[in-house]
């Protein structure tokens, strides 16, 4: 019966990946001592476990997978990367370059110490930086020079053990040096540190949970005697700071009017008020007798989250977006940076490739939405014609190399499409009319494309897998710890003694060049706060690049 599936999965390696994703994506579901596994972890388990049965896949496969991966990181991160090369952002990209270069030179030292061999200490530096594109990097870098196939079967052999172990003492790693070691290092909690950056940025903590109370509504009443004979503008100017409340409809007898900013409130006026839950219940009785006036109440709204695109809004400030004429009857609901829902303060300064959740009346927001730049609506069209042809370039663009003897010097077609991946990105920000992705396939490309990828390494890897853990496991482990806490300690110091950045902020910042998710909700967690996303967007856009680029570094300098 065993042998029976092993033939099936020997004969049909195509339903072996699949399984592997299948059974994968299931393990890293799993949490050990508050430490998730990870669907990248668990793929990469389970496809060393299906490769015991001798299945084997196309290297081509692989690549594919691979490709789709690096295009979706480049494409996510590529206005923040673009926009991120400024004065302004100089202690942030300091950082993350330290981090980042650290961890090579780390890396490349104790590989030299515990004589591991050129697989073996790429895996180390892809785990121990948590950063899954160094793997494939380093694969596709060696392959060019690999004197034989089997050389390049081995090579990826060992960086599969030693990624596998690495990788989750990396992550470790790094939640424990930012959410735990950091604070007593600095003799300060995070928890303080990002109170004292809320109260310098104004920022309110918010609970971003599920609730069933709305934030935003809208409410009939019968003018108050204090407002007959102002203007709609002048009534609207009453509203106290950091409230938002604006008359949408007024009912006039049996007339109902969008009303101008000049129009007069008459006695018997019927207003429709759309704003902030709180003022409305607070000032109530100063805006006059509230009644349900459900025709009056029956406006069109909308919800919508916007990419922000437009050079003349990227660089302001939320409170200078407040004062324009089409933020007028508008809410803000969240912000997302990088994928990460980032706090809202007025001196939040508005980035390319934001994304920003705005909702009420629907004429409203389909103006605020072409001030900002394009309306991200739900659809599942995909421009893979813009997506086929950046791959192709920018695997072209890899392609070429110098030779110096045997030696060959060149991007390689991973890093080529992830260049080209970055320009895509960066130039869908501000060329909205071709180049759409959506999230969900974005997200199919970011995680499937990785984990598919992991998988084959996987599986080709499994035959040798165990000989070579039980060979090297120690010293894995205690590679992979130094590489991450010497890098990560290292930018901290940098950032908290030179540049005297904000432990919050510093914290996050670290996690996005170390690409790790997991240690940033560790920070938060930690922290009671959203500060730390701040510094997240720009680390991880730099980061992803630099340490995917270390794959080939590495190689080329050990090889």
């Amino acid at each position: 019966m065993v042998e029976q599936a092993f033939s099936i999965l020997r004969a049909h390696p195509e339903l072996a990946l699949f399984l592997a994703l299948g059974i994968g994506y299931a393990v890293g579901k799993i949490t050990i001592a508050g430490v998730t596994v990870g669907a990248v972890t668990g793929c990469l388990l389970a496809g060393v476990l299906i490769g015991q049965t001798g299945a084997v896949l196309s290297n081509d496969v692989k690549q594919a997978f691979f490709l789709l991966f690096l295009f979706a990181i480049g494409y996510r991160t590529g206005p923040q990367f673009f926009q991120s090369l400024n004065a302004d952002a100089l202690p942030q990209i300091a950082v993350t370059v330290t981090l980042c270069v650290v961890a090579l030179g780390v890396a490349i030292v104790l590989s030299i110490f515990f004589g591991f061999d050129l697989g073996t200490a790429a895996g180390v530096l892809a785990g121990g930086t948590t950063e899954s594109a160094t793997v494939g990097v380093a694969i596709d870098t060696f392959r060019k020079t690999a004197p034989t196939p089997e050389a390049a079967s081995q090579f990826e052999s060992a960086v599969a053990t030693g990624f596998a172990v690495a990788y989750l003492v990396g992550v470790v790693s790094a939640i424990l040096v930012q959410s735990q070691l950091a604070p007593r290092l600095f003799g300060r909690s995070l928890k303080d540190a990002c109170a004292e950056l809320e109260a310098e940025l104004n920022i309110t903590p918010s609970d971003t949970g599920n609730s069933a109370r709305r934030e935003i509504e809208a409410r009939a009443f019968i003018v108050g005697d204090n407002l007959v004979g102002l203007t709609v503008q002048e009534a609207e100017a009453r509203v106290p700071e950091r409230q938002k409340a604006y008359i949408e409809q007024i009912r006039r007898g049996s007339e109902i009017i969008t009303p101008a900013a000049k129009e007069r409130l008459q006695v018997g006026d019927v207003i429709a008020v759309a704003g902030l839950r709180g003022f409305l219940v607070e000032y109530a009785s100063r805006i006059g007798t509230e009644i349900d006036d459900r025709e009056l109440l029956d406006i069109p709204v909308e919800v919508l989250d916007v990419v922000v695109t437009n050079k003349e809004v990227a660089g302001q400030r939320l409170w200078q977006l407040n004062q324009r004429p089409e933020a007028r009857s508008v809410f803000l609901r969240g912000i997302l940076r990088a994928g990460q829902t980032i706090p809202i303060f007025p001196g939040l300064t508005v980035r390319r490739g934001d994304v920003m959740s705005i909702a009420g009346a629907r004429r409203h927001v389909e103006d605020a939405a072409a001030l900002l730049g394009y309306a991200d609506r739900e659809t599942t069209a995909t421009d893979m014609v813009f997506v086929g042809v950046f791959i192709f370039l920018g695997g072209l663009i890899g392609i070429p190399a110098l030779k110096l003897g045997a030696l060959e010097i060149g991007l390689g077609v991973a890093v080529g499409v992830l260049v080209a991946g970055l320009v895509a990105g960066w130039l869908r920000s501000i060329r909205r009319t071709f180049g759409f992705v959506p999230e969900a396939t974005l997200w199919f490309f970011d995680s499937v494309g990785l984990c598919a990828f992991i998988a084959c390494v996987g599986i080709s890897a499994g035959p040798s897998f165990v000989a070579g853990l039980v060979q090297s496991g120690p010293a894995l482990v205690i590679a992979s710890a130094l590489i991450c806490v010497i890098s990560h300690l290292a930018a901290l110091a940098l950032g908290r003694w030179v540049f005297r950045m904000n432990e919050g902020l510093l914290a996050g910042t670290c996690c996005g060049a170390g690409t790790s998710a997991p240690a940033l909700a560790a920070v938060q967690e930690a922290a009671g706060s959203k500060v730390p996303t701040l510094g997240y967007g720009l680390g991880y856009a730099i980061g992803n690049v630099l340490l995917a680029l270390w794959g080939a570094v590495l190689v080329t300098v050990l090889g």
